[in-house]
């Protein structure tokens, strides 16, 4: 049967670190980079006789994250010990959640195949700690000679997202994926930096034939390092499976790797079962109580989340669609775009900016919004100097980029870079009658009825004034000049 005849079943599995500043049982810095192995103690190495003691940020994070992905949280939890052997686990068992997780019954909506809006149930959110990694002589496991353990890493607190079956297609999958992404940068609790590892994402995929009820054998699906990656590799996994099962082969649940260079999946190992982990409860750590209270007080520390927001632009602010959607994809350029639509008032204007001049600028200078060095206040003085004609729009252009550089407030740049907008009528009637001498074919033109030929002109008045004249008075004063000659 082709692909077609089959129904995909797609849940994932998602760790996001969180991006407190120590370690979740120890004091440990949690900064990327560093020598390897430097950032390491006793506890975060599993020396005998260390204790873990609970990072209660680590905790607070998970508790926002539970609340932006629409979770219940739980009043009594624990941690438990999964016991697995590998080289970048030093304990020989990571210390995680099983029975009792923080946070569950969750959801994110997702646009369905048919274009119709769905909930993804998310299963879980439990709190664990983050292992070493594994450092690769060649690019990856397949092909290297030799790997090296840094363990800077061991102990970052690490939350584990499970989400339910709900995804039908590699498309959703990764819909699903950049809302979660976006939902936990704006709740304030990873940067989730898929380049740094911090956002890392493993596949569960099956199919069936339509209509069948019961779900078939899955193949779990690691080493995807983008959201592109993501959906390429289960789209390639369907068609797998999909030949397996026409060709009557017995499937058989799996964990696999991507290889990004072919493009296709690549056996590991037989899948785990939770017994073969042997949880129980750790007993180095006491239960975990969380009150109400401290539910209510994070959940005022959520900001309004991204739907909302956008669908605000479109319904208060009069915002076009995509623009709602593109500013409000990043809770940073979201904040600067509002913050400067509070005190200019004109959202299309500041959206115009933001999205052209500002990002531009900052995919060219390869930034974060944190690192620029213009404020929005900054821009809206620029718009109101705009506005009064102090410049025009297209010198507007070269001071903002000088104002991204600096950080110069715009009045600043104008007066040290002598951009002052000419607006003397005097001035620019004297010149508007140089440019007309000196272009007769185009005066010609533009009296032979051809309209589009005052372009030419006005562009040879914005040249000699080196863009400096209103544009609006150059327009005119033209056509004053050009009817003398009717």
């Amino acid at each position: 049967m082709p692909l077609s005849d089959y129904e995909i079943v797609i849940g994932l599995e998602v760790h996001a670190e969180l991006k407190t500043k120590s370690k979740i049982f120890c004091g440990c810095p949690t900064e990327f980079g560093g020598e390897p192995n430097s950032h390491v103690c006793p506890v975060c190495l599993g020396l005998p006789g260390a204790l873990p003691v609970l990072n209660e940020t680590a905790l607070d994070y998970t508790i926002l994250a539970g609340l932006a992905l629409n979770c219940e949280i739980a009043h009594y939890s624990k941690f438990d010990r999964k016991q697995y052997f590998y080289p970048d686990l030093p304990k020989a068992y990571q210390i995680s959640q099983y029975d009792l997780p923080f946070c569950k019954n969750g959801w994110i909506e997702v646009t369905a195949e048919d274009g119709t809006k769905k909930k993804a149930g998310i299963i879980r959110v439990h709190l664990e700690e983050e292992a070493g990694k594994t450092v690769h002589s060649g690019t990856g496991i397949l092909d290297s000679d030799y790997a090296l353990q840094d363990y800077n890493r061991c102990g970052i607190p690490l939350i584990e997202i499970v989400g339910a079956p709900d995804l039908r297609s590699p498309r959703e999958a990764r819909e699903y994926l950049e809302k979660l992404k976006l939902l936990l940068q704006y709740a304030g609790v990873s940067d989730c930096k898929m380049e740094e590892g911090s956002l890392r994402c493993d596949a569960n995929i099956s199919i069936r034939p339509k209509g069948s009820k019961e779900f078939g054998v899955l193949a779990e699906i690691k080493n995807m390092n983008s959201f592109k990656a993501v959906q390429a590799a289960l789209e390639y996994e369907a068609e797998r499976q999909a030949d397996l099962l026409d060709s009557g082969e017995k499937m058989v649940k799996q964990t696999r790797t991507w290889d990004e260079n072919k493009g296709i999946t690549v056996f590991m190992r037989s899948k785990e079962d939770a017994s073969d982990y042997r949880y129980f409860p750790d007993p180095d750590l006491l239960p975990v109580i969380i009150e109400a209270d401290r539910v209510a007080r994070l959940r005022t520390l959520l900001p309004e989340m991204p739907d909302s927001r956008r669908q605000r632009y479109i319904n208060e602010w009069g915002l076009p669609e995509y623009d709602a959607g593109v500013i409000s994809s990043s809770r940073e350029l979201a904040d600067f775009f509002e913050a400067a639509v509070k005190e200019y008032g004109e959202a299309k204007t500041v959206s115009n900016w933001v999205m052209g001049e500002f990002l531009r600028l900052l995919n060219q200078e390869k930034i974060e919004i944190s690192a620029a060095k213009i404020s929005p206040s900054q821009l809206v003085q620029m718009l109101k100097m705009i506005d009064a004609g102090t410049i025009s729009g297209k010198i507007a252009k070269t001071v903002f980029e000088e104002m991204f550089k600096t950080g110069n407030d715009p009045a600043q740049v104008v007066k040290e870079q002598g951009l002052v907008q000419i607006s003397d009528a005097g001035e620019l009637e004297a010149l508007a009658q140089k440019i007309i001498a000196a272009n007769p074919k185009s005066v010609a033109d533009y009296l032979g009825g051809k309209e589009q030929a005052i372009g030419y002109l006005v562009g040879q008045m914005m040249k000699e004034t080196k863009g400096r004249a209103n544009p609006g008075m150059v327009n005119e004063l033209l056509r004053k000049e050009l009817d003398k000659l009717k």
